[in-house]
């Protein structure tokens, strides 16, 4: 008599140990997430980082190790640093950050994190690309959640940055072969002027109009308010004629008083502006 497995019943023992398995693993992984959030806490982010790593590679479905560990590396970039090992930690935490949207694409803390790593990154050295590919992610923050003041308040400040460094360049290449040097506080040349106005001129717009957004919907947004001055300046540089440029510093004039007046009610009151 030829003797038969009890195939059922293995594949019963079978399952019932790789969900055992399973299981401990999952609870493994909690126990090292909750090590790693007080180890970051501490302040002690290579610890932490080895908790998140050992926690995702337990439980890949665990949403939160994932987020922890990139947020562990933007926390351990340091912006303008050159090293291979700075810029690498950057980059890891873009990583993270993606895979994390790979499994939930409307994931705002993935947004947000990807959003910040990348301005960070496109500060010093200055990249330009960096800068607007931070801006598609606050743009997807819009899309998933428009009353949000703070996507808007950050697509302005970038817009911002990227005038501004076009403004200095263009007026630096400008006085190598002008006669009479333009100074920076001096208003554009009609000739720059025109100039500035075709290459930044919807990069500023846009960015006025963020930030004006941003403060609609948080009315005592001095930072906002504080970049939005920052833009009319210039915008200002973009204007054919003085009153138009002299209107739009009128503008960034009375932003500055507004911010002062906002500071000091806040400062007044301080528990008012925290809320």
């Amino acid at each position: 008599m030829v003797r038969k497995p009890h195939t059922p019943y293995t594949l019963v023992l079978l399952f019932a140990a790789l969900a055992l398995v399973q299981g401990c693993a999952k609870l493994k992984a909690r126990d090292l997430l909750n090590k790693g959030v007080q180890a970051y806490k501490a302040g002690q982010f290579d610890v932490a980082i080895e908790d998140f790593k050992q926690s995702k590679d337990l439980d890949p479905s665990l949403l939160n190790a994932r987020l922890y560990l990139a947020t562990a590396y933007s926390s351990q970039y340091i912006p303008g640093a050159p090293s291979d090992e700075n810029v690498r930690m950057g980059q890891q935490a873009i990583s993270e950050y993606k895979d994390v949207l790979n499994v939930d694409s409307n994931n705002l803390s993935a947004i947000d994190g990807i959003g910040a790593i990348l301005y960070n990154m496109g500060g010093t050295p200055f990249d330009p690309k960096k800068f607007e590919e931070s801006k598609t992610y606050h743009e997807k923050h819009i899309q998933l959640k428009p009353d949000d003041p703070e996507p808007y308040y950050w697509i302005g400040v970038i817009d911002w940055s990227l005038a501004y460094r076009g403004n200095k360049d263009m007026r630096a290449e400008f006085n190598q072969k002008a006669k009479k040097p333009v100074k920076d506080s001096d208003p554009m040349p009609p000739p720059l002027a025109t100039q500035f106005q075709t290459k930044f001129g919807p990069v500023i717009d846009e960015g006025v109009n963020d930030l004006k957004k941003a403060i609609e919907l948080k009315p005592d947004y001095d930072d906002a308010m504080a970049y939005l001055n920052l833009l009319y300046r210039q915008k200002a540089d973009t204007e054919m004629t003085l009153q138009a440029h002299d209107e739009d510093e009128k503008m960034a004039d009375d932003l500055v008083d507004k911010v002062k007046a906002i500071k000091q009610k806040k400062m007044e009151n301080p528990q008012q502006g925290s809320s």
